[in-house]
């Protein structure tokens, strides 16, 4: 289905700037080369226009794809075609790499921690050299290069930052600070402007003048899924992975989460490809209201209405990674979730309504357990020359696979003739091995109808961090009473129990979950894998089937074998506090203010405790707390995860400060210089 528009791209945001310099840093690579040597011709970077980042790229000048495989730490050289046992060769990163992006006879890698650019030359029949490592803000994690190949713009995802590298002089040219967990870089052909995606948060950053040492920062509002909004609401977004450019530069598609979209099941909203439009930077979608319709417009004659919200729940689960395909006007984007590339029209006004093709990646299923052990979690796509085939990287089952598009009949439509069947090349083992292993599988998946209603734990945590979303828990339309569900807007709870649910933002897991236990906002579960037992029933309609074979225990010991041994915590930098850190410290530590009684430095800054607080005012949107009991959360890694509190009601750690009112410890004896130095130390745990 069309709605009779032109154009497509893909881009990524960030909020607004600040400065924050970086430096360059010799290589200290095994075998370094001059960094003028890999100068490329300017009529190779005339030729090949700007490049965007992924987890996997085509070679240039030669028939290979590059794969930066994180939990390895190593770059990828797969040779092309595809073939069993031609897994390549790997080169040791200096740490987890994200993404490549392959120039004429040059490559670069972010590698997340320590923060760094990392270039090598590439030649076809040589081992791969390292050029040069450029210093940047850690978690160094999404890249684009410029056309002319003199600059590259780099995210950082958990410091918050975006830096310009010149490629020339290999030194940090500019690095801003912007909203949080910046990820996917959508960069215009004049290297002067880009967009970037955030995992968390619906806006985009647009950034302006990347050439200059002073770059404008701007916030761009692109409202999730608009056509399945609630009337009168803006819904929140995650899982702002990648973005992509029409190839004229006009529109530009964000695939990502609409937390809160309206469908018949969708309890915690569904995926969305939203499209904004670059010559005014406004979302291409109208919101959602009631009783309207949009009229087909392509084709002659009388054209069928397309009823908005339209169903269920969208065709693809925890969108991950996007190409444009030039040829057919069409969006390939890559479901995490349910390990899948969908083919959609990039000419509609929201795609995820004009699906032109589904390819299946995931194969050889558990029948237990329901996980694909082929092909799981599909993180990065890359077309062939002719885009005749989409080579995919799979990122739970480290699989490398070669998917023959369907060719077009026309515009909008499939040929009928069936593709051959994709071929597979495993590139390496899982390094945990074991029941962790099978937990990472399990981790990534939303098909197994025992574990969620459609969503896996990497929907809302990220990576093992989160979406920065408060929740609605509710209690409705049960028997007996006793089901709670979480769902991700009230208006996705039924009309007739007139209930929104108490709020209950995203925990992170990702170096937090050491503890036996109790887990839970209450300490409702004694240990990990009770919590996640629960959570089964928690992330769905009406809990955990009843009628079907549960084996609750074998999803859930896995589960809880990986998120402690496989999640990567964030960096955190190990230096001495200074002046006003240690000065925060000393006032967390006093008796009288008594934060360090409950948060506890030697067990993850907790005591797990459950205690009586003063309940926080009702917000708007959800229903009273009963109790203000809560048990105690960890503060390990706090300055990444605004918002803050059960109901996301403190902004900022300075804002929580100040409005704490000894609600929790005794906070209103301190000055402002006391509050802002004890934020300063919260900041470094």
């Amino acid at each position: 289905m069309s709605l009779g528009l032109g154009g497509g791209c893909t881009c990524t945001g960030s909020e607004q700037a600040g400065a924050d310099a970086g430096a360059a840093q010799p290589s200290a690579s095994v075998a370094a080369a001059s960094p003028t040597t890999s100068a490329a011709p300017a009529a190779n970077a005339a030729s090949i226009g700007p490049r965007q980042g992924a987890a996997l790229a085509r070679g240039v000048g030669e028939e290979a794809l590059y794969v930066a495989d994180e939990d390895h730490g190593v770059l990828r050289r797969v040779p092309l075609p595809l073939t069993q046992g031609g897994a390549g060769t790997a080169v040791e990163m200096p740490g987890p790499p994200a993404q490549v992006v392959t120039l004429p006879g040059r490559v670069f890698v972010t590698i997340r921690n320590p923060g760094l650019l990392v270039e090598l030359r590439a030649e076809p029949s040589a081992q791969l050299v390292e050029v040069s490592r450029v210093k940047l803000p850690a978690d160094a994690w999404g890249l684009a290069v410029t056309a002319d190949q003199s600059l590259a713009i780099v995210t950082s995802a958990w410091t918050h930052k975006i830096s310009a590298v010149d490629l020339r002089s290999h030194e940090v040219r500019w690095t801003v600070d912007v909203g949080r967990e910046p990820r996917g870089i959508a960069l215009r052909k004049d290297g002067q402007s880009a967009y970037v995606s955030h995992l968390t948060g619906a806006p985009l950053t647009r950034i302006d003048a990347l050439g200059t040492s002073t770059p404008t920062i701007r916030r761009v509002e692109l409202p999730a899924s608009p056509l399945r909004t609630p009337v009168g609401k803006s819904l929140n977004a995650s899982l702002g992975y990648a973005l992509a450019l029409s190839p004229d530069e006009s529109l530009l598609f964000a695939p990502r989460h609409a937390l809160g979209a309206l469908g018949e099941i969708a309890w915690f909203g569904a995926a969305t490809v939203d499209v904004l439009v670059t010559g005014t930077d406004k979302g291409l979608a109208p919101l959602h209201r009631n009783h309207t319709t949009l009229v087909r417009t392509v084709g002659e004659g009388p054209a069928p209405e397309l009823q908005i919200p339209g169903a269920s729940l969208a065709v693809i689960t925890q969108p991950r990674a996007v190409v444009y395909r030039r040829s057919t006007d069409t969006l390939l984007v890559a479901g995490e979730g349910d390990d899948r590339l969908v083919e959609l029209d990039a000419l509609a006004v929201d795609p995820t309504l004009s699906v032109v093709g589904s390819y299946e990646v995931g194969s050889e299923r558990d029948p237990a357990l329901g996980i694909a052990n082929r092909g799981g979690a599909p993180a990065g796509i890359v077309l062939s020359e002719d885009e005749a085939t989409a080579f995919v990287f799979c990122a739970a089952t480290y699989d490398v696979v070669a998917i023959p598009l369907a060719p077009h009949a026309s515009r909008g439509a499939l040929s009928q003739e069936k593709p051959p069947a994709p071929t597979f090349v495993r590139v390496a083992d899982d390094p945990l091995g074991g029941d962790a292993a099978i937990g990472r599988r399990l981790f990534y998946n939303a098909t197994d109808r025992i574990m969620s209603g459609g969503l896996g734990c990497a929907g809302c945590h990220p990576e093992g961090r989160d979406d920065g979303h408060v929740w609605h828990e509710a209690k409705f339309n049960t028997e007996d009473g006793t089901n709670v569900n979480f769902v991700g807007s009230a208006e996705n709870l039924p009309e007739t129990d007139r209930v929104r649910g108490v709020p209950r933002r995203t925990p992170m897991l990702a170096g937090r979950v050491s503890s036996p236990g109790p887990y839970g906002w209450v300490g409702e579960s004694p240990d990990l894998v009770s919590r996640l037992r629960a959570g089964f029933g928690l992330h769905r309609w009406g809990g955990v089937p009843k009628h079907e074979p549960q084996n609750l225990d074998a999803r859930a010991l896995r589960i809880a074998a990986f998120v402690r041994a496989g999640l990567r915590p964030p960096p955190r930098e190990e230096r001495a506090l200074d002046a006003v850190e240690q000065r925060g410290k000393e006032v967390f530590m006093k008796d009288a203010v008594q934060c360090a009684r409950c948060h506890l430095p030697g067990t993850e800054y907790t005591d797990r405790a459950v205690y009586p607080l003063p309940k926080l005012a009702r917000q708007s949107d959800f229903d009273e707390l009963k109790t203000g009991e809560l048990r105690v959360p960890s503060l390990l890694y706090l300055d990444g995860r605004a918002p803050y509190l059960h109901d996301g009601s403190a902004a900022t750690l300075d804002e929580l400060l100040a409005k704490n009112n000894d609600r929790m410890g005794k906070t209103n004896q301190l000055s402002k210089e006391e509050r802002d130095a004890l934020a300063a130390f919260l900041r470094t745990l």
